[in-house]
This record gives C-alpha cells, sequence and structure tokens, in this order.
C-alpha cells in the first residue's frame, strides 16, 4: 500500500514551500484530532496560477487547474502542521470558493480539481464533504480558493 507522499510522487507533485498568511491569520489550527487549513490560493512558483472569473475569462479547465493547485497548497500546509502525511486519518471537508461572473452555475465541476486531488493523494481516506461557492472575488484576483478539513493521528 503507497503513502500519501508516494502518491504524490506518483503525480509528478513536489509540495511547495506553505505560503505565509497575507493577514491576520494562521494557516492552520489544531484541536485534538481536528486539522484545519486556512483557505489557500492557487499559487504557483509564487505567483497565482490563474486569475478573473469563471464564466467571464477563465475557462472551467482553467478553474479546475487552479482548484488543484490550490489543493496542493492545502496539501503542503497539512504537511507543515503534521510533518507526515500519513497522519491524516480521513480528509473530512474541503471548501471551495470559486470567483464567478453571476450567471456562472458550474462550480462542482471546478472544484472537482481539488476535490479529485484530495481523492488520488489520500485513497478513499480523501473522501469528504464538500462546499463550493460563487463570489465576486478573491485575494489577489484569484479565481479559486480551497480550504480544508481533516481528521489527524
Amino acid at each position: 500500500m503507497s503513502t500519501p507522499e508516494q502518491r504524490l510522487a506518483g503525480l509528478g507533485i513536489t509540495l511547495p514551500t506553505p505560503a505565509a498568511p497575507i493577514a491576520n491569520y494562521v494557516p492552520f489550527t489544531i484541536t485534538g484530532d481536528l486539522l484545519i487549513v486556512s483557505g489557500q490560493l492557487p499559487l504557483v512558483d509564487g505567483k497565482i496560477l490563474h486569475t478573473g472569473k469563471l464564466g467571464a475569462g477563465v475557462s472551467i479547465e482553467q478553474g479546475t487547474a487552479a482548484a488543484r493547485a490550490s489543493c496542493v497548497n492545502v496539501i503542503a500546509q497539512v504537511r507543515a502542521a503534521l510533518g507526515d502525511l500519513g497522519r491524516v486519518r480521513r480528509v473530512l471537508r474541503l471548501g471551495g470558493f470559486i470567483a464567478c461572473a453571476p450567471e456562472f452555475s458550474q462550480h462542482a465541476l471546478v472544484m472537482n480539481g481539488a476535490s479529485d486531488l484530495a481523492v488520488a493523494v489520500f485513497g478513499d481516506a480523501g473522501r469528504h464533504a464538500r462546499s463550493t461557492i460563487g463570489v465576486p472575488s478573491l485575494p489577489a484576483d484569484a479565481a479559486v480558493e480551497v480550504e480544508g478539513m481533516f481528521q489527524i493521528a
């Protein structure tokens, strides 16, 4: 049975150094067996992968890639918090915020970029509850932001 780190390597993903908070909050909190990760933007090499709004210049494919990149950054925060992704017992919830035009309605397809990655990395333990919300804007004009809640050992 492979570990989450081995699955990441198999996907060709190297976790980045987690992003520092850009305001008055912490990147994660732990209480009991819960790890909560603050919203992560789709930063790749220090730059936002896709900016703008879904349905107004950003395609579903670009939004899905942004959700996946945001989830990579959530997982990087998990590793920073725990030191070992093997401590994740279950991905309990992912929350997705999709910057979009008012008429955009394909939020679920976009957020699948994050959900599919969670399952690919954590296997059955990656199956999670989820909320996906359309918003008028996000920090740094990011197209997507993803947050997470994890049960840990």
